[in-house]
């Protein structure tokens, strides 16, 4: 029971579109221990975004359960910023930095909400920025580095809180090849540092690199295949 980080249980999403009914997920049941590498894909319509909205506490399901770290998320309302600012670290298609702010500045964002003094924001941002290879670009703006440094950077954000789950949503989406391929060696290395990553994407290739891939079709898990490389 102590490796679980994650255990959803009969969940449900339920969206009024006019005057219609959207069953986005429809009783998704799963566990996913401390320490997983695990892809979550699917085509459009699939439930993924929903399920990657309510695993990383952007929204609530409509029944079901969500265990995280031993708590029942799933009732919280006003709680659930705090939540996620100390349990989960998303990365982005879109990379998500603030253009005015300097990598470093967009490191420190977390630390900022989470309470920390100056300083300290300051030194751990800056080591998670090292983390990430980038230290010589710590003082540049978003607009001054490549898309694969602004993913690196917003990686550093993801990890600067040692939140309990790395959140990756389409992480490569915006990258060309080459790209994408040194950012998921460092999302191996991540893994491999002792971090539970849940990766979202529709590109199999991507989804090859987590040792568990889940699809989802119409809302329910279609599939549940262990990935471990041999």
């Amino acid at each position: 029971m102590e490796k679980e980080i994650i255990r959803v249980e009969g969940l449900e999403k339920i969206y009024q579109v006019g005057e219609q009914q959207v069953r986005a997920l429809n009783g998704v049941s799963l566990t996913i221990d401390k320490n997983e590498y695990v892809a979550i894909m699917g085509p459009s319509g699939s439930g993924k975004s929903t399920m990657m909205n309510i695993l990383g506490c952007l929204d609530t399901p409509t029944a079901g359960s969500y265990i995280l770290n031993g708590r029942d998320v799933s009732k919280l309302d006003d709680e659930l910023a705090q939540v996620r600012n100390q349990e989960i670290g998303f990365v982005f298609q879109s990379f998500n930095l603030l253009p005015r702010y300097t990598a470093l500045q967009n490191v420190e964002l977390p630390l900022m909400y989470a309470g920390y003094g100056r300083e300290q924001r300051s030194l751990m941002a800056a080591e998670a920025l090292r983390r990430v290879g980038l230290e010589e670009r710590m003082h540049h703006l978003p607009n001054q580095l490549s898309g694969g440094q602004r993913q690196r950077v917003a990686l550093a954000r993801a990890m600067v809180n040692r939140p309990s789950i790395i959140l990756a949503d389409e992480p490569t989406g915006n990258l060309d090849s080459k790209t994408s391929r040194e950012v998921m060696a460092l999302f191996d290395e991540v893994h491999a540092a002792g971090n539970t990553v849940i990766l979202v994407t529709h590109e199999e290739d991507i989804a090859q690199y987590a040792h568990r891939i889940i699809t989802l079709k119409d809302g329910k898990i279609y599939s549940d295949i262990d990935n471990k490389k041999i």
